[in-house]
């Protein structure tokens, strides 16, 4: 849950994830939705698909036990070297060091590595450096403390050199690179995008999910229900109804469109337009669902459409 996501914004799903799946083997019993619904919200769905995977594999292949080597560990879905290295040093105290962007700017600063610490070169050596530091007791603590160090005292900004208890070996304070090390990421340039979505609602304040639309769902909807859905460029209403009508193949109906929202996944920065289109009867298309508009929280969403479905919801509410 922590990759690419903070901690703040973690810790409630992850005690409720934890709650309702508290061990391997009730995870790996559960249906892949459950465990989507559980993650919604958090983004990134590949993370839960993966974990949902690894935990039928070792109940299947390992016992129901996390395996304790490494090569078994990384031929699990969604492990790769940083997590493999975590989850045994820390739970089988194995001599896997890890490096994450924290430990990384930790250890340039001390050996005074300048450039772009993910160039693949820098890189190997980093977790060379961190592999020949490691403590051999206890390197899961080891681990864990290096990786706060980056977090709370050797951080990207104004580090706190004066607290930090490594601060005597540290090269670039020596040599007055700490405020140059680690050298800025090159930032992928913004792409903004809009995207119109179809409520569809009839009389019961029923509406329509589809699924597996095109390419927008990976990035923006995780392959999951959503809105019918299209990127726009500057017709949306047009647009949509042209989505509707050629590649859904239903004849729109009246669409009134309602206030937008803002969304951003990445180095995209998306407007959400959607449209509430009131309907006598839900049309039939494969790969629909049916539901009631204020339960939508039954099924796992993006907060994407999330956000579109309050929209409506407004909409409605205001006209009812």
């Amino acid at each position: 849950m922590l990759q690419q996501t903070r901690i703040a914004a973690v810790i409630p799903y992850y005690e409720k994830f934890l709650r309702r799946f508290p061990d391997v083997e009730s995870l790996a019993r559960s249906q892949q939705r459950d465990v989507l619904r559980y993650w919604a919200g958090l983004g990134y769905y590949s993370r839960a698909r993966n974990l949902h995977r690894a935990a039928r594999e070792i109940r299947a292949h390992h016992n129901g036990v996390f395996p304790a080597g490494l090569e078994d560990a990384l031929q699990l879905p969604g492990i790769g070297s940083y997590t493999a290295a975590a989850v045994l040093s820390i739970a089988y105290d194995a001599p896997h060091a890890v490096v994450d962007g924290n430990v990384a700017r930790v250890i340039a600063r001390l050996l005074a590595v300048r450039g772009d610490l993910r160039q693949s070169a820098r890189w190997a050596g980093l977790q060379k450096a961190s592999q020949a530091m490691l403590a051999e007791q206890g390197p899961g603590d080891w681990n864990q403390a290096a990786m706060e160090l980056g977090e709370t005292i050797c951080t990207p900004k104004t580090p706190l050199c004066d607290e930090c208890p490594v601060a005597r070996w540290c090269e670039a304070r020596k040599q007055g690179l700490v405020d140059v090390i680690p050298a800025p990421r090159k930032r992928q340039a913004t792409v903004r995008q809009k995207l119109a979505a179809a409520v569809l609602v009839d009389p019961q304040r029923h509406t329509l999910l589809v699924r597996d639309q095109g390419r927008h769902d990976e990035v923006l909807f995780s392959r999951m229900w959503q809105f019918p859905a299209v990127q726009v460029r500057e017709e949306a209403h047009a647009e949509l109804a042209h989505h509707l009508k050629t590649d859904l193949q239903f004849a729109p109906p009246a669409l009134d469109e309602l206030k937008h929202a803002k969304h951003a996944v990445t180095f995209r920065d998306i407007t959400l337009v959607p449209f509430l289109g009131r309907v006598s009867r839900l049309p039939d298309l494969p790969r629909s669902r049916r539901l009631p508009l204020a339960q939508l929280s039954r099924l796992a969403v993006s907060s994407a459409t999330h956000k579109i479905a309050r929209a409506a919801l407004a909409a409605l509410a205001l006209n009812a």
